[in-house]
């Protein structure tokens, strides 16, 4: 019974002290998000605006990290590498604006960057060796399956970056628990970050080498600014393991 006690005072501390303590830092990102999605500038005519309006809730995301402090940042690697795995993406957000003048590449060269650090930040603990091996297999058969679709230079990029976003989303989903004591707020958002990171990116790839996808862009939109606000929660070290919880509960 006590075991069970100790258990529920645990998990709803787990859950919402996170929500109070980064919650409000999260309001201008929210902000800008809901400007983005209000405004709904035409694709179709890009320009500064529409960049910077596109950029803005990931450029609020490197405020959200810069509010931790600077010395959070240098005294955290992780943190600091999605910190500039950020930058990039907000790189690639400006270059996909001018996608149709052909800075595609150049975008998908941003966030391949990317995806780099966030595997890096991720870390290779625990290995999770068929976790791993069930994201080759699934990239393996999504690849196959833009194949038909692709030529030139993008045979070969294409294929390179399904395999980064892979390998990212391996190393997030790997640190994942979701039971027991070992469970961590900051790795669920880690991991359903990256999940949201690649079907946002799925369905650019759909939608550009296969077919049109219905509302693509206000689902590609919608799941990548969902999985750059998690993966900026994960790179917040507050979490208390359970350990040190349970001696200042006792002391």
């Amino acid at each position: 019974m006590s075991s069970l006690q100790e258990r529920e005072d645990i998990i709803p501390r787990s859950v919402f002290c996170p929500v109070k303590s980064e919650g409000p830092k999260l309001v201008p990102f929210f902000k800008a998000t809901c400007v983005y999605f209000v405004l709904w500038l035409p694709s179709s005519s890009p320009s500064w605006v529409s960049a910077l309006i596109k950029c803005l809730p990931v450029f609020c995301l490197w405020l959200f990290l810069l509010a931790h402090g600077l010395g959070f940042l240098l005294a955290h690697p992780s943190a600091t590498r999605i910190f500039v795995g950020l930058i990039f993406s907000t790189l690639g957000d400006a270059f996909l604006i001018w996608q149709d003048q052909g800075y595609f590449v150049h975008g998908l060269l941003m966030f391949a960057v990317t995806h780099m650090l966030y595997a890096s930040a991720f870390g290779m603990r625990p290995l999770a060796l068929r976790t791993g091996l069930v994201m080759a297999v699934l990239s393996v058969l999504f690849y196959a399956f833009l194949y038909p679709g692709l030529s030139g230079p993008f045979t070969y990029l294409v294929g390179a970056y399904v395999a980064l976003i892979s390998f990212m989303g391996w190393r997030a989903i790997a640190g994942l628990r979701l039971v027991g004591a070992a469970w961590r707020w900051t790795e669920l958002a880690a991991g359903s970050g990256a999940v949201l990171f690649i079907i946002s990116d799925v369905t650019i790839a759909v939608n550009k080498f296969c077919f049109p996808v219905p509302y693509s862009r206000a689902l590609i939109m919608s799941t990548y600014y969902a999985a750059q606000m998690l993966i900026a929660l994960s790179a917040v070290d507050n979490r208390e393991p359970v350990e040190d919880y349970r001696l200042s509960k006792a002391n």
